[in-house]
């Protein structure tokens, strides 16, 4: 076997960038210099009382650094299309960003959020923004997010929502692309709260955000330089997705398809957040790491019918108590200033069977766990589809550093999972344009 279809697998992960001629200090027009064009990569949060009321609210109200429901300024009547067909209304309220202006004119833009969402309630993520023509889009939908199943209790299935494309951009899954020859020149995100119509459970937002880019097109990069973390691995658990092959067929069938899922549940457990052995008491008995099964069920996105939604995944983590998003970072050098300050990352790779040697497979979209770097600087990953072996002795491996900077910045613009608990600090960015 020779490409996997993990989580994001199946979908292209390239960005829709633009190269850009400049002209060197001195020279003539007809003597114009092609240069690399930046990576361009921005990614701000609202996660604090005075964030959230700088925002525009409408009917929500911010408690203990968070928004959570305080008058309902409407219902809406839903039917979940992945249900039984019936119709249940819901009161809502919403919360809406400042507007952010980029500086560089995003072509991409994934959201993040944090939140908790007991049963009978949900949250509806969106972003808008204007674009180089100065037209205001319409709201994306970037993510319908419960995270719970019981749809007994009034939980939806949480999915991201398809066919959305119109003249200034579309949504592939979770992220929003500009149509070609476009970019916007400033966003916003919309968070809308829902709760079942007649109660007073309130879903409870702790955070939300997004990771703006617009990257050029890159087939490969240069190797970047050491940042310190050599000889440093942390001690993130192992956890081989190849020993779920066939789980849960409701679930996209374990295996291959749980990529994601299976590098969240090791982070997760890194941290001490993943579930209790009550939480998991629905897993067969016989399987392996139920820890991994049950993080595959709290991320599946039904529209997607997979287990790779990339906010999905930081949403799961969130409602574990610990603080998570989804951004791009610009090298390994960067990424190495987060294994110093101690948070191992999740990363999103794509290359050809031989590309990343000592892989032994090729795919077309595959995460996992970058812990450390080895005295050479190479990069210590937990790989859950390590050797193909399903076997969670065999997940750690290290990889070359050029190949696979190689496999991660060109395919999915350095795309990363970033958990951490509240209390373990991230890395000071080191970029003026921060992306994180």
């Amino acid at each position: 076997m020779t490409v996997l279809m993990p989580g994001h697998g199946a979908r292209s992960i390239t960005a829709l960038m633009l190269g850009v001629a400049v002209l060197s200090a001195g020279t003539l027009p007809s003597q114009a210099v092609k240069v690399a064009p930046a990576r361009e990569i921005a990614y701000r949060s609202w996660t604090s009382t005075a964030d959230f009321l700088a925002g525009e609210p409408s009917g929500t109200t911010v408690s203990d650094g968070a928004l959570t429901f305080g008058t309902s300024t409407g219902t809406t009547s839903y039917v979940d299309p992945f249900g039984d067909g019936t119709a249940k209304s819901y009161d809502r309220t919403s919360w809406v960003s400042p507007h952010v202006s980029t500086g560089f004119g995003l072509t991409e833009l994934v959201a993040s959020w944090n939140a908790t969402t007991p049963p009978g309630t949900w949250v509806e993520v969106s972003m808008a923004g204007t674009t180089n023509l100065g037209t205001t889009t319409k709201w994306y939908v970037l993510g319908r997010w419960s995270g719970g199943d019981d749809t007994g209790a009034g939980d939806i299935h949480r999915t991201s929502v398809p066919s959305q494309g119109d003249a200034d951009g579309s949504v592939a899954v979770d992220t929003f692309q500009a149509a070609t020859g476009k970019w916007l020149d400033r966003w916003q995100l919309k968070v809308t709260l829902y709760r079942l119509s007649g109660t007073t459970t309130s879903p409870v937002v702790r955070s939300v955000g997004a990771m703006a880019s617009r990257l050029p097109s890159d087939k490969k990069v240069a190797v970047s330089p050491l940042g310190g973390a050599e000889g440093i691995t942390l001690d993130v658990p192992t956890y081989s997705q190849e020993t779920h092959v066939g789980h849960y067929p409701q679930w996209d069938g374990g295996g291959e398809a749980w990529c994601s899922a299976t590098s969240t549940a090791m982070v997760l457990d890194y941290w001490g957040a993943g579930p209790t052995r009550a939480e998991t008491s629905w897993v067969d008995p016989s399987d392996p790491d139920p820890q991994v099964d049950h993080s595959a069920r709290s991320v599946f996105d039904y529209s997607y019918d997979g287990a790779g939604n990339w906010p999905f995944n930081t949403a799961y983590a969130g409602s574990r108590g610990v603080d998570a998003f989804v951004t791009r970072l610009r090298s390994l050098t960067e990424a190495e200033r987060f294994i110093k300050a101690g948070i191992p990352l999740i990363a999103s790779l794509s290359f050809k069977k031989g590309d990343l040697p000592g892989a032994g497979y090729g795919t077309n979209g595959h995460l996992m766990v970058i812990v450390g770097f080895d005295q050479a600087g190479n990069v210590v990953v937990n790989d859950p589809a390590s050797h193909l072996i399903a076997s969670d002795d065999q997940v750690r491996t290290t990889y070359d550093r050029t190949a696979f900077e190689n496999a991660w910045v060109p395919h999915s613009g350095g795309l990363v999972y970033v958990i951490h608990p509240e209390n373990t600090p991230l890395p000071a960015p080191a970029d003026p344009q921060h992306n994180w």
